[in-house]
């Protein structure tokens, strides 16, 4: 792997702040996220990080950081991938997700996508990438 000058690599975690982590968890975990580390930190906190099943980077589901008061959801800029973008729209609606009500098709180069929100209120977006 090459590094840059700075030494960095690659991007391993996007932290999310999130007050209610078990029920966000419940969340990623059935869009098919796997759990990989739930440990407890200084003064109560729970450091929870979820992956998808491929690929490397996942997110960090922190608590706010003390005296930040109440999180305010934001537009992550986190893009999910998907190979079949009707399927995974479809299926999310299923679930019950907060999804977009169509699949966005702005024609080439920009592929298909779509955005959800998660129970915090962030903002992800799905793209196809056959």
């Amino acid at each position: 792997m090459a590094l840059t000058a700075t030494r960095i690599g690659t991007i391993s975690l996007v932290c999310v702040p999130t007050v209610e982590q078990d029920t966000a968890i419940a969340f990623y975990e059935s869009l098919g996220f796997e759990k990989r580390t739930d440990t407890p930190f200084g003064g109560g906190y729970r450091w929870v990080e979820l992956y998808p099943p491929v690929g490397s980077t996942g997110i960090a589901l922190a608590p706010p950081p003390p005296g930040a008061g109440e999180v305010t959801p934001v537009l992550t800029g986190i893009t999910l991938t998907t190979d079949d973008i009707d399927a995974s729209h479809a299926a999310m609606k299923a679930l019950g997700v907060d999804v977009d009500a169509e699949v966005s098709r702005m024609g080439d180069p920009v592929p298909p996508m779509f955005w959800f929100r998660d129970p915090t209120g962030h903002t992800l977006m799905v793209v196809e990438q056959p």
